[in-house]
């Protein structure tokens, strides 16, 4: 509507300059034209002022699309690269000017982490595709991402990988191969796995997952060693070109303290890339009495399956309580299993709250589940209630908190159900299901542990005993369940019944491109936490050489950076008085000098190729990177976009606008003024 205004202006300031127009030709004015023509411009301002207060300007800006490039700025490219190195950097530079003259080329290097300072310096030791392309996309998902152009070997090892990663990139992505595709001898030793904490005088499995490449012949033995002895090893035989397998050792735990196992496996024949055969790998062997409480709302066969399953420990000392026997205190306990407690009958939910010990709640149809959630602070862990059903369990292929046995898959596929009285469970943010709802469709849990200050465990049902039971009676032996058993109270006990000084680490196999920290702790006769000595450090490499460094407070802890080290096996030693008592405490890392990018070799021309196929790009090896440049300004889906905005000016905000009006109002009266008075 506002043109009607503009109309009504115009109308006017046009009959006001005719009306000034036919009294100054009456007056003989030389050029009555100018001033009636001045008087409609003045008229016509000062209208839109009152009618058209705000005018409303449309602006078409031009935005040229943005193309991306991401390039591998890891240390595993300058190798792939080789000879080739300064041709590519070459290239990459002519490819971006030619492309900067109708797009905007943005240029990022990758690795660990995205940077956007240089793309060149191939020193991150790492490699992540997927966080790269996640950053992308959330920086330019509004914006004209024109293309995205992916140069990198292929090989990533942080991360998940790129093909399965759910993203909303609707621009083409063109990949560059960089190295050669060509695989290579190598057999090598993927990851290594064990619990961190097992009980002097027990047997603990340690895995290692080995991969082999073109090694089709090889046989010899992995071998797992502490302190050059020969602790076991495992025949290995490879019949095919890709090979894939886990070695398994048993290790009796005969010593306390920390003990350093290495992993070999002897190179192949021809293989060049023998860094990566070997696996360092910490267990803490702990000596102490643990005191369990298994403590049932009433009689049940359970109770009994749990305590044989812990019997023949001899680092367990079991005892065995109801409601009518209950201990008044629970300070003398490492671990405390409630099953179908506390109960309607035995509220005990403010006692085991106030031991603050960690607990198994093991939920029956006795359970209070009521007085269950009451405890969320301590089970971070939220249970709906619902009426008594079968549930059978499945072992949870991502569980992460101990190693699994060996054949957990095959003896639960044979196992009856559960009593479950419990519905719907919310857990909290790094919690670890054990075993999961097998009918669940969203892998619900069964069988929950939580980490934590103080740690804790769920189980949802009854019926452990027939668990045991029926693996007795398909596999003649009920290790299985024994073993999850026994795994879980570990669990709980692991950080329980802490010494009174100790220094952790949060690895204790670290890379010489990262920095090393590690935390101390001091506990006062109430197990609270202090920091009010001193406490000092010893390192000393294998060469004897000593440096000591001294502890920074960092709330009621301790904590200290020593930076980056060479490669190498080091050990520590921390020492402090309190209360005129000495503490020491000590252990060792290793620093590997072989990064994780040398781990393999070659370049990943099938996943690069599935990428570009899968954004509706192309795929280049890095020679011809220069033929990016027709893809990329043929692709009809690579053009400009013309953005469109509306800004509102109000007349009044604009002082020159006034000046204006004032200005031709007084050139009016001055022309005249000078023209009548001649």
């Amino acid at each position: 509507m506002q043109w009607i205004f503009w109309l009504i202006a115009i109308v006017l300031s046009g009959a006001a300059g005719f009306w000034v127009y036919r009294a100054d030709t009456r007056r003989a004015v030389p050029y009555p034209w100018l001033t009636s023509l001045l008087r409609s411009i003045v008229v016509f301002f000062t209208l839109l002022l009152i009618l058209v207060p705000t005018i409303i300007i449309t602006k078409n800006v031009v935005e040229k699309p943005v193309v991306l490039l991401l390039q591998d700025d890891s240390r595993s490219i300058p190798p792939a690269l080789g000879t080739d190195s300064s041709t590519y950097k070459k290239n990459v530079e002519d490819l971006c000017k030619r492309l900067s003259e109708n797009y905007k080329v943005v240029k990022w290097g990758f690795g660990s982490q995205v940077t956007t300072d240089s793309i060149f310096r191939f020193r991150q030791s790492a490699t992540d595709i997927s966080a790269a392309l996640s950053r992308a996309q959330e920086y330019y998902g509004m914006q004209n991402l024109g293309a995205v152009i992916l140069a990198t070997d292929g090989r990533f090892n942080q991360g998940v990988n790129p093909l399965y990663q759910q993203l909303s990139i609707h621009s083409p992505l063109y990949t560059v191969a960089i190295g050669d595709s060509a695989q290579q001898k190598d057999i090598r030793i993927m990851r290594a796995y064990a619990n961190k904490v097992v009980t002097v005088n027990s047997s603990f499995e340690v895995r290692a997952d080995i991969v082999a490449e073109l090694c089709k012949g090889y046989n010899n033995s992995v071998m797992i060693k502490e302190e050059g002895n020969t602790l076991a090893s495992v025949p290995l035989a490879v019949n095919v070109d890709k090979y894939d397998h886990s070695a398994s050792f048993t290790i009796k735990a005969d010593k306390a303290g920390l003990h350093h196992y290495i992993i070999t496996l002897p190179e192949a024949e021809g293989e060049k890339n023998v860094a990566n055969n070997r696996k360092d790998v910490f267990v803490e062997v702990v000596d102490e009495k643990k005191n369990i409480l298994i403590a049932s709302a009433a009689p049940h066969p359970d109770v009994n399956a749990l305590k044989e399953a812990l019997s023949g420990l001899e680092t367990y000392k079991v005892t065995v309580a109801t409601p009518d026997n209950f201990p008044a205190s629970l300070s003398g306990y490492n671990v405390i299993i409630l099953h179908g407690l506390p109960s309607l009958r035995s509220r005990i939910a403010q006692q085991v709250l106030v031991a603050k010990k960690p607990v198994w709640f093991i939920i029956t149809n006795q359970t209070d589940l009521t007085a269950i959630n009451s405890l969320e602070q301590l089970t971070h862990t939220n249970i709906t209630p619902a009426q008594a059903h079968d549930v059978f369990g499945i072992a949870n292929s991502a569980f992460n908190a101990f190693i699994l046995p060996q054949h957990i898959g095959s003896v639960t596929d044979k196992m009856p159900p559960l009593s479950v009285s419990a519905g719907k469970v919310a857990m909290a943010p790094g919690a670890n299901a054990l075993f999961v709802q097998k009918q669940a469709t969203d892998q619900a849990p069964l069988w929950i542990l939580q980490q934590g200050s103080v740690p804790s465990a769920v189980l949802l049902g009854e019926g452990l005993w027939r668990w045991r039971l029926y693996e007795y009676k398909n596999f003649n032996e009920h290790t299985v369940i024994d073993e999850c058993i026994r795994q879980t109270v570990a669990f709980l006990s692991a950080n329980n019944g802490e010494k009174p000084f100790n220094v952790a680490l949060q690895k204790y196999v670290w890379s010489d491109q990262e920095p090393i920290s590690m935390n101390a702790y001091l506990l006062n006769a109430n197990n609270e936490q202090v920091n009010t000595p001193d406490v000092q450090l010893t390192i000393t490499d294998s060469a004897g050489r000593k440096q000591d460094f001294s502890f920074e407070r960092s709330g009621a802890a301790y904590s200290l950076n020593i930076g980056i080290w060479a490669g190498g096996t080091y050990r520590y030693s921390a020492r402090t008085t309190y209360n005129d008592k000495q503490y020491s405490a000590g252990g060792s890392f290793v620093v590997e000098s072989m990064p994780i990018e040398f781990m393999e070799s070659g370049a990943d021309y099938p996943l690069l190729y599935g990428l570009a196929k899968k954004y509706n790009g192309g795929f280049v090896p890095a020679r011809n990177i220069a033929s990016l440049y027709d893809s990329i300004t043929h692709n009809e889906h690579v053009k400009p976009v013309i953005q469109t905005s509306t800004e509102t000016v109000p007349l009044v905000d604009r002082k020159w606008y006034f000046f204006i009006i004032l200005l031709l109002a007084v050139s009016e009266w001055l022309l005249r003024k000078y023209w009548l008075a001649q």
